[in-house]
Order: C-alpha cells, then sequence, then structure tokens
C-alpha cells in the first residue's frame, strides 16, 4: 500500500529533489485544522497515483528550513517537484479532484 512518507530538512534533497519521480510534499504541522482535512485526501491519492507520482509530508514546525527556502508561509501547501523543481503549488484545504488536475498537469508538463 503507497502512502506518504516522512522527509526532514536532511533529506529533502535526497528523497525529493533527486528524485526520479515527480513528488507531492505536503507541508503540514500536529496543530494545523486544515492540515488533517486534507491529510486522507493526499493518502488517498498517493494510493491512485502509485507508481507514478511519490508523496511526502514535512512537518514545517520540525523541520523550517526547508519550509523557509520555499516561501512557505501558509499551511497546509502543497509542492509538486519535478526534475528537482516545484512546478505547482496548492495553499489551502482544496477539494480532491483540484489536487488531481494539478499532478496531472505537473505529470504532462
Amino acid at each position: 500500500m503507497a502512502e506518504p512518507f516522512a522527509v526532514t530538512d536532511g533529506e529533502f534533497e535526497e528523497r525529493v529533489i533527486k528524485a526520479e519521480k515527480p513528488v507531492l510534499v505536503d507541508f503540514w504541522a500536529e496543530w494545523c485544522v486544515p492540515c488533517k482535512m486534507i491529510a486522507p485526501i493526499v493518502e488517498e491519492l498517493a494510493e491512485e497515483m502509485d507508481g507514478h507520482v511519490e508523496f511526502a509530508k514535512l512537518d514545517v514546525d520540525s523541520n523550517p528550513i526547508t519550509a523557509v527556502t520555499y516561501g512557505i508561509r501558509s499551511i497546509p501547501a502543497l509542492l509538486i517537484f519535478k526534475n528537482g523543481k516545484p512546478v505547482e503549488q496548492i495553499i489551502g484545504a482544496v477539494p480532491k479532484g483540484q489536487i488531481k488536475k494539478k499532478i496531472d498537469a505537473a505529470l504532462i508538463a
């Protein structure tokens, strides 16, 4: 069963930037209610898109360097990385269909 993996500041380059597949990174925090609302959607998409896209979760409280590096000012924030660069960004708790569209756009870009 495919599910999002936790990533830290120290692992970010290796697990996300150097990844062969596109990676959706969910920037979140334990205290963030909208983050908890979107988490099941991210988990569903990880299962549905297994083999095409990887999914990671980065706790912004424990890993502030990466959050600052990518200008994360509001969470939840989803960034889609392809070939080591962020190509799509989604801010806030949005519907699953909207996230899927952004992932699909990143895959064909």
